[in-house]
């Protein structure tokens, strides 16, 4: 049996096969620019999803505002690579420091809730950065949103094409999954698994959990800028309905297919619930309707979520073979 489920790919070979597919992908889909500007957003919405995943996976706390911060990344960098000349380079830092300061401002009374009234909590705060989003059209000169974000260049080589920021985009988002991967491996996982455990209990065995908590929501908080910043940049034009309370809820739709509590859950559940409504598109005045009974359909059939219900899959595959082959001698 031991033998069996050590052929699970794991660890580092995960990363590594995972690096793989990510590089030859391109090449499969013949440069398609449509499949590659897809897979560009489903590195986006990776790189949220991981953090979140780390917030209500692994801490067991619920953000329904995490588009909010996606939205104070974008606006941040957009603002002062648009309007003041800033380098998105130096613009970076800025979003996600901001990001991080808000998430950690926002966090200490907020995290103090537990339950629905944390979750009612972090609604009412996206609400209110939703709502002044929409009242800046004083700063950004538009009513509709922010244009004429510049596009990222690294020196003198401009990533111009969805291709190139296809390569930028995946290199971060497998930054965050190994930075996530041995956090969560860490002292610091440990710790968040017992406050997901019984904060109590956690408590008695002398974990600061109130720390734990902030910290997480704050780098959690931190993910989402980042992407907020990819996502200006490649798209050169932010609205503020990208960022409102039906977004926060694919956020979390996204963390609970994939599997809570996985860090390739989360990649698996934003490639998912990306890719799917594109697929669906064909279904025209239906889509809604099939997307819905596709949800339905997963969270019946696989509560655990599409990773651990499909490694629970194979390990049970696996372990039966030895035993079949026994029965036929």
């Amino acid at each position: 049996m031991a033998k069996n489920l050590r052929k699970l790919p794991s660890g580092r070979w995960g990363i590594a096969i995972f690096i793989l597919c990510l590089a030859l992908f391109p090449l499969l889909t013949v440069n398609n620019p449509y499949y590659i500007n897809v897979m560009v957003f489903v590195g986006i919405n990776t790189i949220i999803v991981v953090g979140l995943n780390l917030l209500m996976g692994y801490a067991g706390q619920i953000s329904l505002g995490h588009a909010a911060f996606y939205g104070i990344g974008a606006y941040c960098s957009g603002l002062l690579t648009a309007k003041y000349g800033c380098s998105p380079w130096l613009a970076l830092p800025a979003a996600v420091a901001l990001t991080a300061s808000v998430a950690y401002l926002i966090g200490l009374p907020t995290l103090r809730l537990k339950g629905h009234y944390l979750a009612m909590a972090t609604l009412g705060f996206g609400m209110v950065v939703y709502i002044v989003l929409r009242q800046l059209s004083w700063l950004t000169g538009d009513s509709s949103g922010l244009m004429g974000i510049p596009g990222i260049s690294i020196g003198r080589f401009k990533l111009d094409t969805d291709l190139k920021y296809y390569f930028l985009v995946w290199t971060m988002a497998v930054g965050v999954l190994m930075l996530s991967r041995n956090i969560v491996n860490s002292r610091i996982g440990r710790a968040l698994r017992a406050v997901e455990g019984s904060e109590t209990a956690a408590r008695t065995l002398g974990v600061d959990t109130a720390r734990y908590k902030l910290q997480v929501f704050a780098l959690s908080a931190a993910y989402a800028g980042l992407a907020g910043f990819l996502y200006a940049h490649f798209m050169g034009f932010i609205g503020p309905s990208t960022f409102g309370f039906k977004f926060s809820i694919e956020l979390v739709t996204m963390v609970v297919v994939g599997g809570m509590a996985s860090i390739w859950g989360s990649v698996l559940g934003a490639a998912f619930l990306t890719i799917l409504p594109e697929c669906l598109r064909v279904a025209e005045d239906y889509d809604i309707v099939i997307y819905g009974l596709l949800l339905m359909v997963v969270m019946i059939f696989m509560p655990k979520g599409l990773t651990r219900t499909t490694v629970d899959l194979l390990k049970s595959r696996w372990t039966a073979s030895p035993v079949s082959q026994t029965n036929e001698e």
